[in-house]
C-alpha cells in the first residue's frame, strides 16, 4: 500500500509538472486562451464519458449541481487557466510551477474567510506570510535565465492561483451530490467554453494556430498525460490518503518543471529562486500542520482509507 501510494504520487507529480513545459512549448503555436479552451474541451468530453460509465450521478440535476459546475468551471478552469496561460507568455515553466504551488495555502485562507469554523491560527497566518514572501522573492530576481521572471507574468500566475483557491472553497457550501468525476468533467466543458468565448472576444482566432507535429504533440500530451492519466490517478490517491496529503503533489511539480526546463530548454534556476520555493513550501507546512501531523499513518499506507477532510481539495488541478 505504501509503495503503491508513493509511486502513484510520483507519477501524478511528474505528469502535472511536465505540463508546464508542454504549455510553454504550445504557446509558441497557439493563442493562449484558445489553447487552454481547446485542451479542456477535449479532456472534459472524455471525462464526462468516463463518468457516464462509472457513476450513477453523472449529469447535473439540481440547482446545487448547476451552481457547483458554474463556480468550478468559471474559477477553477476558466479563470485559473486564462491567467496561467497568459502569465506563462512572460515567465518560464519553473517560475509558474513554483508560484502555483502557493494554492494549498491560499485555499486555507479563503476557507477561513468564507466558511464557518475555519479561522486561521497564528501559526497558519505566519505560514501564509512566509509563502507570500517566497513569491515576492521570486518576483524580484534580476539575474540568471529562469530567475529573471517578468513581474507581470508572476502577477498573472498569482491571479491564476487565487482563482483556483477561491473556486475550490466556493463550491463547498453548495452541497451537491454530483460525483467528483462528473463535476470535474462538466466544469471542464463549461470552462473551455468560457475560455473560447473570451479568446474570440479579445481577438484570438483558431486561424492563427500553427499546426505542426510539435504543436499537435504538445496539445495531445496535455490532454492525455496531465489530463486523462493524471486525473484518474489523482482520484485514486484521494481515496487512499485524502486531499490534504494529496496537496503535497503540488510541491513535486516545480521540481519536475525545473528539471525539464533545464534538460529541454537549457534554462538554469539560481539559488534565490530555490529560496523562494522553499519559503512557499514552508508556508504550506505551517498552514497545513494540523491536517498533516495526525494523518501521517494514512500517507504511509497504515490504516483505513482516508476520507476528504474539510480543508481538502477534491478537484484535480491538472495545470
Amino acid at each position: 500500500m505504501r509503495s503503491k501510494t508513493l509511486v502513484l504520487s510520483l507519477v501524478v507529480g511528474i505528469l502535472w509538472g511536465s505540463s508546464f513545459l508542454a504549455i510553454d512549448v504550445g504557446l509558441a503555436y497557439f493563442p493562449p486562451l484558445l489553447f487552454a479552451g481547446l485542451r479542456y474541451a477535449l479532456v472534459g468530453v472524455i471525462v464526462i464519458g468516463f463518468a457516464a460509465v462509472l457513476v450513477r450521478r453523472w449529469y447535473p440535476r439540481s440547482l446545487a449541481d448547476a451552481g457547483s459546475v458554474l463556480v468550478a468551471g468559471a474559477f477553477m478552469i476558466a479563470g485559473h487557466h486564462a491567467f496561467l496561460y497568459l502569465g506563462m507568455e512572460h515567465v518560464p515553466p519553473a517560475i509558474a510551477a513554483i508560484v502555483v504551488s502557493l494554492s494549498p495555502a491560499l485555499t486555507a485562507v479563503f476557507a477561513s474567510a468564507l466558511l464557518p469554523d475555519s479561522d486561521l491560527t497564528t501559526l497558519q497566518i505566519l505560514g501564509l506570510v512566509v509563502g507570500l514572501g517566497g513569491v515576492v522573492v521570486i518576483s524580484d530576481i534580476g539575474v540568471g535565465t529562469v530567475a529573471s521572471a517578468d513581474l507581470l507574468g508572476v502577477g498573472l500566475v498569482v491571479l491564476a492561483t487565487l482563482s483556483f483557491a477561491f473556486g475550490s472553497v466556493a463550491t463547498r457550501p453548495l452541497r451537491t451530490d454530483l460525483s467528483a468525476v462528473a463535476l470535474q468533467g462538466w466544469a471542464m466543458v463549461l470552462g473551455s467554453g468560457l475560455l473560447g468565448v473570451t479568446g474570440y472576444a479579445t481577438g484570438e482566432s483558431l486561424g492563427t494556430v500553427v499546426w505542426t507535429p510539435l504543436s499537435v504533440a504538445s496539445l495531445g500530451f496535455l490532454v492525455v498525460g496531465p489530463g486523462i492519466i493524471a486525473f484518474s490517478l489523482y482520484f485514486s490517491l484521494l481515496d487512499r490518503i485524502g486531499p490534504t496529503e494529496s496537496n503535497l503533489i503540488v510541491y513535486l511539480e516545480p521540481v519536475v518543471a525545473t528539471l525539464l526546463s533545464w534538460l529541454v530548454l537549457g534554462e538554469v534556476i539560481d539559488s534565490t529562486t530555490v529560496a523562494g520555493f522553499l519559503a512557499i513550501f514552508t508556508g504550506f507546512l505551517l498552514v497545513k500542520h494540523r491536517s498533516l501531523l495526525p494523518s501521517r499513518d494514512r500517507l504511509l499506507g497504515r490504516g483505513s482509507n482516508a476520507h476528504p477532510e474539510p480543508d481538502g481539495r477534491t478537484f484535480s488541478k491538472s495545470d
